[in-house]
């Protein structure tokens, strides 16, 4: 089974390991993985701009990169759910092109998603000790319906205790552009966030976007709380939680 791994641009240039950690997680679970030298973004910024003319261009890359894969796997909802749920309509006005795009959609998954109901994982290589807390992101969510699996995988981990917060669910204000579009309702919506992950009690939050992680490890520092962990979902799952 070759999988095509995206690594993602916040990934590349911001926390690579969780990249790394993503690699480990699918090679254990009997992987072959490939990540393509030349690839750079799904075209999900420019997209949600209204650039058409920049994100199919990008579009028409990546199908090109990674369709010879069984599966396209990426550690995030986001650009996962740009690629499965998106490409369809950028693609529509060119029919060779929109072919090529929906066939890599159906194989394009989230990487817990990809673990526990592609690769059958029910344990991870990691180790980790304490209370976390899961925090899911719109994407994920809504367009890759990402909710029990990456719960399943880490209650599986001897020493971890999962503590659901309030409004797990509910938005914590990053949104890509969103954040820098509407940044005062942006900045209420994190504050909510950060209330309800203090308010669990859990050492640690987890979640699968990088977005996501940064708007919210940002805010609770701001907020002066240099205590509670920010961990991406493949970090604690591969035992990549060393800073």
């Amino acid at each position: 089974m070759r999988v095509g791994f995206l690594v993602t641009c916040l990934v590349d240039l911001m926390r690579p390991r969780i990249g790394f950690a993503a690699i480990k997680l699918l090679e254990a679970g009997g992987a072959e993985v490939y990540v393509p030298p030349t690839q750079t973004c799904c075209g999900q910024p420019a997209y949600n701009s209204g650039d058409r003319a920049d994100a199919l261009a990008l579009a028409r890359k990546l199908v090109g990169e990674f369709e010879a894969c069984d599966y396209l796997v990426a550690p995030s909802g986001s650009c996962s759910g740009m690629v499965r749920k998106h490409y369809a309509e950028l693609c529509k006005d060119d029919a060779p092109l929109l072919a090529r795009a929906e066939a890599l959609a159906a194989r394009t998954y989230e990487l817990t998603d990809f673990l526990v109901r592609v690769l059958g994982v029910d344990r991870t290589p990691g180790t980790f000790t304490g209370t976390i807390t899961y925090h899911d992101s719109c994407a994920g969510l809504r367009e890759m319906g990402v909710k029990a699996q990456p719960r399943k995988l880490l209650a599986a981990m001897p020493g971890v205790t999962v503590r659901e917060m309030n409004d797990a669910e509910t938005c914590c204000g990053f949104g890509g552009t969103f954040s820098l579009k509407f940044g005062e309702i942006s900045s209420a919506m994190v504050d909510n966030k950060c209330r309800n992950i203090n308010d669990s009690g859990a050492e640690a939050v987890v979640l699968g976007d990088l977005g996501c992680m940064l708007n919210i490890e940002g805010r609770l520092r701001r907020r002066g709380d240099h205590a509670t962990r920010v961990l991406h979902v493949a970090e604690v799952l591969a035992g990549f939680t060393e800073d």
